[in-house]
């Protein structure tokens, strides 16, 4: 947080916007990688310059050879592994389209070439304005631990609606009107109807994942796309809706199915989400 504030003072941009481009960057790499303080990942040829086969870190050499790396913390060096001057020259990346909200989602865009980066990117900012933290490690359950429940792994099982293919998700069985939870912060992302879901959520979390539910009987009031959530906001209501056109419900007992999907900066894929409703759970009725 000091690093992202100290180059917010030299730069003017909110320090949301690198926290946001850092988690990204951080929660795409392979988790086998050592942590780093930063985690963005500036490509040598855009640091450096084209030409500059020594990768010399004399901000004026790099110049030279029309390198984006800065300094940023005096030493007239723009080194690519140090933290300090790694945001810096980001920022400076961004300034090049201009300050306001609008020219730094045209920057990220031509950084990174790719709308739902810059969306996740843009929601994760809003999250951290919200609560002015990173450390934002607070979860909870789907579904009202106070209200009647039952689950088990059902991710990987045979559905058959719509041609054979695999269930992408944990369904949380519960009366119908049993309050759905948001599980953690993040923003919502998708409402409405699908056609296997029904009436249907999705939320993206600060960690580029996806969180789904589906089969709900309805929404939260007031419950709009781009909202900030966190962990335990109410969106809506256990059903049965889907399996059809947009009202179709009653086609298998209530539940809410929920999944997750991880964004790995190319490309979503499902994984099992039981083990964290496990944890969550325990989190939850630990503050029950």
């Amino acid at each position: 947080m000091a690093l992202y504030k100290k180059t917010e003072t030299l730069t003017q941009i909110p320090w949301i916007y690198f926290a946001a481009i850092d988690n990204f960057e951080r929660n795409i790499q392979d988790s086998n990688e050592p942590e780093k303080v930063v985690s963005i990942n500036i490509p040598d040829e855009i640091w450096f310059g084209i030409g500059n086969s020594g990768s010399n870190t004399d901000t004026q050499i790099i110049n030279i050879f029309e390198g984006k790396g800065k300094d940023g913390n005096g030493d007239g060096k723009a080194e690519i592994d140090n933290p300090e001057d790694i945001l810096y020259t980001m920022a400076n990346l961004l300034l090049e389209y201009g300050p306001t909200e609008d020219d730094i989602k045209i920057g990220l865009w031509n950084y990174y070439k790719r709308d739902l980066t810059v969306q996740t990117i843009m929601n994760t900012s809003k999250v951290f304005r919200r609560f002015g933290d990173i450390n934002l490690t607070d979860r909870d359950f789907p579904v009202n631990i106070r209200y009647n429940y039952s689950y088990r792994n059902t991710w990987g099982d045979r559905r058959g609606f719509g041609g054979l293919r695999m269930h992408e998700g944990t369904d949380i069985f519960a009366d119908y009107g049993t309050p759905v939870h948001s599980t953690t912060y993040g923003v919502v992302e998708v409402m409405g109807w699908n056609l296997y879901g029904g009436w249907r959520i999705g939320i993206r979390d600060i960690y580029n994942i996806y969180h789904y539910y589906a089969h709900m009987s309805g929404f939260q009031e007031d419950l709009q796309v781009g909202q900030v959530l966190k962990p335990g906001d109410v969106i809506g209501s256990v059903g049965s809706s889907g399996y059809g056109p947009p009202g179709t419900s009653g086609k298998f007992p209530p539940h809410l199915h929920y999944g997750m999907y991880k964004d790995n900066g190319y490309s979503e894929f499902s994984f099992d989400p039981f083990p964290y409703l496990n944890k969550w759970e325990r989190m939850a009725k630990e503050k029950k």
